[in-house]
């Protein structure tokens, strides 16, 4: 019991944070978690009714008030729906660090945070030794999405079709990438983030082009990291400040006047997470990090706000459909929905909404893996209204959408790609380059 009143009095940190929620249950009908099992307890209202009871000691452990902590999408649709602003994401992920605290980290979690994701290093280096031997595992389907399934049966992937581990990972590509070029005086860092590194280099590729199109200097630190999210969002506070820290000194090198990335987690973490859950470090530090903070943007806000990529008139028009699926953590959190649109329509595409199109794909980072016939059923709504749009291609701004969005259609047979929106205007960047050198006489 002393064990739970000590837990209780860190809980009280959140108290103010808590006393804003006037339990409306607004959360209700944002919440797709609560769309599937109509359980209070799934629904925001409900997670902070339990949070309450640690602050008020009515609970005499806390792992079950944690297991309902960490069965949340940390999409954000509750707080973007709040009539209260009511920051449920931040209150979440504080109260898990709090238990995580008093519980500690499972053994696998310790190894795969403390050790492995906290070294960028070491992580780059076990990647790649495991990716030759994905085949053994896993067979490639004969689709558009590209996914493999599993050659075993086993409880963790016997339902999956995964996006496979890339040989040619963009981390080994190259050093530290550093140019200046003539042009608009822009020089970009680009922050690329785990997902695109490892399982879709070419969309890496495709920033760099585009940056390259228009002449702006480029800065890619070698030996990037993840941003932090997975570990904060099992409660390793430690973890994620060493990867925030380990990042403001590597982008703080030269001077930039945007840090871009090209997936709306890692935009959405450095942006809102870094600061918000950030509060010992150095001074100097905190001040560089505040500074790259205001200086992170997704790629199609850069493109459309800064270079002004836009369909203009007389464009030929590609009669193919792009739908496009909004990521929570772009548009929820950081209002960014109609750049990656007007870069689509500027690739020459008709776009085409979905029903729904801003409604979480069901992925949640390692809510997938611990709830994934959950995650299933929220995603095959999605494939769904993706399906029912008739479209050739279905592009979204997050890796880890593209992951879950390809399972969804894999699982549906559905005749459809998955691309970034980066992809799609890089493919007409080639074309153009193509046309204008092999134009006839």
């Amino acid at each position: 019991m002393d064990e739970m009143h000590a837990l209780a009095q860190e809980v009280r940190q959140l108290e103010d944070k808590l006393a804003v929620c006037t339990r409306c249950g607004m959360c209700q009908a944002q919440c797709p978690i609560f769309k599937q099992t109509r359980q209070e307890s799934d629904v925001s209202r409900g997670k902070l009714a339990l949070i309450n009871g640690l602050l008020d000691q009515m609970f005499d452990q806390a792992q079950g008030v944690n297991d309902r902590l960490l069965r949340c999408l940390l999409c954000g649709s509750c707080a973007h729906a709040c009539p209260s602003s009511v920051n449920t994401v931040h209150i979440f992920l504080k109260a898990r660090a709090i238990i995580t605290k008093y519980l500690g980290l499972s053994f696998a979690k310790k190894i795969i945070f403390k050790k492995i994701l906290s070294d960028p290093a070491l992580f780059h280096s076990l990647s790649g030794l495991v990716t030759p031997f994905q085949n053994l595992l896993f067979k490639p389907e004969k689709n558009l999405q590209g996914t493999s399934c599993a050659r075993v049966v086993s409880p963790l992937f016997r339902h999956r079709h995964m996006v496979s581990l890339k040989a040619d990972a963009f981390n080994r590509s190259f050093e530290d990438f550093d140019t200046i070029e003539p042009g608009p005086n822009v020089r970009v860092a680009f922050f690329v983030g785990c997902l695109i590194d490892k399982a879709y280099p070419h969309i890496a590729h495709d920033v760099v082009q585009v940056l390259n199109h228009y002449k702006a200097g480029i800065y890619i630190p070698s030996n990037q990291g993840c941003c932090g999210i997975p570990a904060l969002a099992s409660g390793d506070t430690a973890t994620f400040a060493k990867l925030v820290e380990y990042h403001v000194n590597l982008f703080s090198r030269h001077k930039i006047d945007y840090l871009v990335t090209a997936c709306a987690t890692c935009s959405s973490t450095i942006i809102k997470l870094w600061p918000a859950f950030i509060k010992n470090m150095d001074k100097g530090l905190c001040k560089k990090m505040e500074a790259l903070v205001e200086k992170t943007v997704d790629i199609s806000w850069l493109l459309e706000k800064r270079f002004g990529v836009c369909q203009k008139p007389g464009d030929l028009k590609n009669e193919k459909v792009v739908t496009y699926h909004d990521p929570c953590h772009l548009r929820k959190t950081l209002d960014v929905f109609e750049e990656p649109r007007q870069v689509i329509k500027a690739s020459g595409y008709t776009l085409k909404d979905m029903s729904d199109c801003d409604r979480c794909c069901g992925m949640g980072g390692s809510f997938n893996l611990a709830y994934y016939e959950m995650s299933a059923q929220i995603g095959e709504e999605k494939a769904k209204n993706i399906i029912d749009t008739g479209c050739s291609t279905v592009a979204t701004s997050c890796p880890a959408c593209m992951m879950q969005i390809s399972d969804m259609l894999a699982r549906q047979k559905a005749n459809m790609h998955v691309k970034h929106p980066v992809e799609l205007f890089a493919e007409k960047i080639k074309s153009e380059s193509i046309n204008k050198n092999y134009q006839l006489p």
